[in-house]
């Protein structure tokens, strides 16, 4: 089979490995799209997520749809279409019961994280504990199911914040997070959602998925004191502080981008003086079932996918999706859908 190998800065080659056979508990899948993230950019094109380095050749990817290839106890028939939980949850933690992804010396598909790596599915066959699989409803395409993951991730922000029904949200950043945060705070029921962005490509996806209004920041400032939920998805410090000045007194900031780990200025001053809850968000625990049934009964949302792109060009991915002004999210059609 071929797998596409991130082996140091700018460099990944697709090569051909043995294709795995399954162990105990274990399920061969067939992967037909995978989905380009954050940090597979930051891997391609610095070699390292954070202090995350790749010291050895890393396949990654973590967003993925396809169909069960072989299940060795035969539960599940060749072709039933899935997505999958890319987090193995490490060790369990009895303060932490209900927040697995939190639980120490975890893992997740794609990350340089674990020595050795954990690989991840850019590959044209993937092994996955039994656990992780998701079957799709039968009404939801393979495609549109590569969403499943990213839309968890803000979902999962979502309930962080608690319930929104009827409130007036901005979302800060406008890029595939972004974009699936607005798209699922409608679905929850939020009355009003701005979105900002500092170029005219997200914004205008942002509007196409359903913002009332979007701000180019800049160009113009955000209200203050204006918003009851804020869900800052850009990982930007101007952008958290703006955050924190645009929501109401007493209001809700979540924090969903990832920020660079080392100091950055931020301006507290509103953080304090208006009370403001504030959470950090990461990855999720079980909102991918969620997803999964929003995604099914909402196909607008696949508008987020903007580009697909054969497994033969993935370099080419990458570049794409490093461009935000021409692109939201990227797929790699591995195994396209017939």
């Amino acid at each position: 089979m071929r797998a596409a190998f991130i082996e140091s800065r700018e460099v990944l080659n697709l090569s051909e490995v043995s294709t795995p056979e399954p162990g105990e508990g274990q399920v061969r899948i067939r992967v037909d799209y995978v989905g380009i993230c954050g940090s597979d950019l930051h891997y391609y094109f610095e070699g390292a997520n954070g202090a995350f380095v790749v010291r050895e050749p890393l396949v990654p990817g973590h967003e993925l749809s396809g169909r069960v290839d072989h299940d060795p106890n035969g539960e599940l028939e060749p072709g039933t279409p899935i997505t999958v939980h890319p987090a193995t949850f490490g060790t369990p933690s009895d303060e932490l019961r209900d927040a697995p992804h939190l639980w120490p010396n975890g893992a997740y598909l794609g990350s340089a994280s674990t020595d050795p790596h954990t690989q991840g599915a850019l590959s044209e066959y993937l092994l996955v504990d039994r656990g992780m699989l998701r079957r799709l409803p039968e009404t939801l395409p393979v495609r549109r199911a590569v969403l499943a993951e990213p839309l968890a991730v803000a979902l999962h922000a979502l309930t962080k914040a608690g319930d929104i029904t009827g409130k007036g949200v901005l979302v800060t950043g406008s890029g595939p997070i972004g974009l699936l945060t607005i798209a699922a705070a409608l679905v929850k029921g939020a009355a009003h959602v701005t979105a900002t962005d500092v170029l005219a490509g997200p914004l205008a996806r942002a509007a196409e998925i359903g913002a009332a209004e979007v701000i180019d920041v800049s160009q113009q400032g955000v209200p203050t004191d204006s918003y009851d939920v804020v869900f800052e998805c850009s990982g930007v410090a101007v952008s958290v502080s703006t955050a924190f000045a645009a929501a109401k007194p007493a209001g809700t900031v979540v924090q969903v981008g990832l920020v660079p780990n080392e100091p950055r200025p931020i301006n507290l001053a509103p953080f304090i003086s208006k009370e403001l809850r504030v959470y950090g968000t990461f990855r999720f625990n079980d909102e991918i079932d969620e997803a999964i049934a929003i995604l099914d009964a909402h196909p607008e949302i696949e508008r987020v996918i903007t580009h697909e792109v054969h497994a033969d060009e993935t370099v080419d991915a990458f570049a794409i999706a490093r461009n935000s002004e021409e692109s939201g999210k990227v797929i790699v059609a591995v195994w396209p859908e017939a």
